[in-house]
């Protein structure tokens, strides 16, 4: 009998699911239905019940750190539980949040406000107006999604005010640019999106006018990846930042004010860059000759901008990179130069202050110089920073402290989030395994203190988009794993950020496919080093973590015993015509032109995969509402893989966005179902029968 096994490397384009890219389409959701069941059915035992509520409950503990941002002399946290699964918005202040219960004022219950409107709403994120105004700007979200719905709050009557800024759902943001003017960034309206889905135009919107008349003051071409602007109050005339996103990695920037761009910064479009006052920092990726000076890259250089714009070039070296030591971004609090670094994977931080007389450079006292450790401004704006920062420390087996750091003092600790498992003969050791080119491959083990060699290993990566991982304290592969004797593994795979610029590159483009040689090596050495054997080894990625479980499924089978691709990137022909992918070019690459489409087929595993081979089973989950990442890329691949005959599963919840769920427990199911699958496919019987 004759396999289907189209599309293939040789006909790329013959593909007999397009109807699957169909999201509401009604064949596509009866297949959805369909196979989401059969998973349920097959791995939703009452063993993924108790895993699933045990999850729920840690989740929702009354005792997790409520993280908070501080607005005019309030903190502001969104409080997830039981009782309010979509949260409550709430905020007190910092005397009080200092001692062991808090007194809560409660400004918006998004469950009431979902149940009284009958719209399955999750608040994203909140604009409050400058100085002392009272009003705030809403982004909620139908399920999670990232386009969404904008609404005016009045904080102190905590109700949405009356005939104010309404904005219905689309991707983009808005700034205050006084009490009755928002700087719109925002796809909605005819002609307002790029290709990518984002905002193509900022828009000057005036109260009580229709945004559909509201003026242009900048825009870019539908091909660009999108705009948006940023209002700098820090110093005494404040200005406006425009921001032209040529793609993820470069950007075109301009200096103006309400009525629009007045001029293009003379910078490369390679840039990171932050302003405060009457300075500015700029860090590029490639090498930069300047003033008579050339820069390696990823060196972070300071000036005046005043200066800068006069024509000076004459840089001070704020930060220089080294092989394996590398800037992880910057950010401004109250006049100081906040650094926070990878050495070695190690933590480092550094502060530097300008002045007239040069940048002087201190360090954050009494951090750790292990573990995983985050710093940032405890004011939510810029302009009202005292020099306040929070500091998280965690490792694998110690969860969070939040910490205050008044002044650049050493820190106190604020809250300590509970030990949700055991963590009784646990050891957290660091290794490197050699990639196929000899590059080193750094990666984090915690699990028993002995082995047997024959650990049930969980494995995770991410390398995209120079975004580093860190090994965080994490409940579910704690209490579900690690204290039932498993062991986990992070790997610091190429195309992530631990090391710069260099380490980004080298994973991106035709490099993708290396930084997956670099994952199946790590799975490797764990047999090497005699801690586990191939078939039981699980791994998990997520996004763009997809198309690496998927490159595992078609490309290193015989090195894992079960895969769980979540929300998943896996079509490289296709992406760029689904939702955002046309953002994601400068990651992988542009099918549509033939000598990029020669590496992308290296791993797009949707063509790659073919039949009569020992592929692992393979679990394969996205959300309805991941309006980032196309759910077809899961719903397809899956479709294919059984029409070969492999064991395939998907599970397809309505909601959750670009992420595992809406709230808590749909966060926990997601995790448990995966969790439970993986412990199958590896035969681990974690628990009686």
């Amino acid at each position: 009998m004759l396999i289907d096994d189209r599309p293939t490397i040789a006909s790329p384009d013959d593909d007999p699911y397009l109807w699957l890219e169909q999201i509401e389409g009604e064949r596509a959701l009866a297949f959805v239905a369909q196979q989401s069941k059969l998973t349920l059915e097959r791995f939703g035992d009452a063993g993924f019940a108790n895993d699933r509520d045990t999850l729920t409950a840690i989740y929702d503990r009354p005792d997790n750190i409520p993280y908070v941002t501080r607005r005019r002399g309030f903190l502001y946290n969104l409080w997830k539980d039981a009782n309010n699964p979509r949260g409550i918005w709430q905020r007190t202040t910092l005397d009080e949040f200092r001692g062991p219960n808090p007194k809560w004022e409660a400004l918006l219950d998004v469950d009431k406000l979902a149940l009284e409107e009958n719209q399955d709403w999750i608040l994203s994120w909140i604009k409050t107006q400058p100085g002392a105004g009272p009003r705030a700007i809403l982004s909620l979200s139908r399920g999670g999604s990232d386009a969404a719905t904008l609404r005016e709050f009045d904080v102190e009557k905590k109700a949405f005010v009356s005939g104010g800024f309404v904005l219905p759902e689309a991707k983009g943001g808005a700034e205050w640019l006084d009490a009755d003017t928002l700087l719109l960034s925002s796809a909605y309206g005819e002609g307002m999106a790029t290709t990518s889905g984002y905002a193509r135009t900022v828009r000057r919107w005036r109260r009580a006018t229709d945004v559909n008349q509201a003026p242009v003051i900048f825009e870019t071409i539908p091909g660009n990846m999108g705009v948006f602007s940023e209002i700098d109050r820090t110093d005494a005339v404040a200005r406006v930042w425009f921001v032209e996103r040529l793609d993820f990695f470069n950007c075109n920037l301009w200096l103006g004010d309400q009525a629009g761009a007045r001029s293009r910064l003379d910078l490369p479009t390679d840039i990171w860059m932050q302003a405060h006052q009457d300075w500015f920092v700029v860090k590029r990726r490639a090498a930069w000759t300047i003033g008579g000076r050339t820069y390696a890259p990823d060196t972070v250089l300071g000036i005046s901008l005043s200066a800068y714009l006069a024509g000076d070039r004459n840089f001070s070296v704020v930060f220089e990179p080294g092989p394996r030591r590398a800037l992880q971004g910057f950010f401004w609090s109250a006049g100081k130069l906040v650094l926070p670094i990878l050495d070695e994977l190690r933590p480092v931080f550094e502060v530097w202050t300008p002045s007239a007389g040069g940048w002087s450079r201190a360090g954050l006292p009494g951090l750790p110089a292990i573990g995983v450790v985050d710093v940032w401004r405890l004011d939510t704006e810029e302009e009202d920073s005292n020099g306040d920062l929070l500091a998280n420390i965690q490792d694998p087996l110690t969860p969070s402290a939040l910490m205050l750091i008044e002044g650049v003092q050493g820190p106190t600790v604020l809250k300590r989030a509970p030990q949700t498992f055991s963590a009784d003969g646990l050891v957290v050791t660091q290794h490197e395994a050699i990639s196929i080119d000899g590059e080193r491959i750094p990666y984090v083990q915690t699990g028993p203190a002995t082995g047997t060699g024959n650990a049930p290993v969980y494995l995770n990566a991410y390398g995209g988009f120079g975004i580093a991982v860190r090994p965080y304290y994490n409940s579910a592969i704690g209490k579900l794993w690690l204290e039932r004797g498993g062991t986990s593994v992070i790997a610091n795979i190429r195309g992530g950020g631990e090391f710069g610029t260099r380490w980004h590159d080298a994973g991106r483009y035709a490099g993708k496919a290396l930084a997956h040689d670099d994952f199946a090596a790590v799975a490797a050495d764990l047999v090497k080093r005699g801690v586990t054997r191939a078939n039981r080894i699980a791994a998990e990625g997520g996004s763009n973590g997809g198309i690496l479980i998927s490159n595992m499924l078609t490309r290193y089978p015989e090195r894992f015993g079960a895969l769980f691709c979540t929300i998943p990137l896996i079509d490289m022909r296709r992406y760029t015509k689904l939702l955002a992918g046309t953002s994601w070019i400068a990651e992988y690459g542009d099918p549509d032109k033939p000598e990029e489409w020669a590496w992308l087929q290296t791993y797009s595993a949707y063509h790659a995969a073919k039949p009569k081979q020992k592929y692992p089973p393979i679990l394969i989950a996205t959300t309805r509402r991941d309006d980032r990442v196309h759910p077809g890329h899961a719903r397809k691949m899956t479709a294919k893989l059984q029409a070969m005959g492999y064991e395939a599963y998907l599970y397809e919840p309505a909601a959750g966005g670009h992420g595992y769920g809406k709230d808590n427990k749909e966060r926990a199911a997601f995790t448990a179902l995966g969790y439970a699958f993986l412990k199958n496919k590896i035969g681990w019987i974690d628990r009686p029968v």
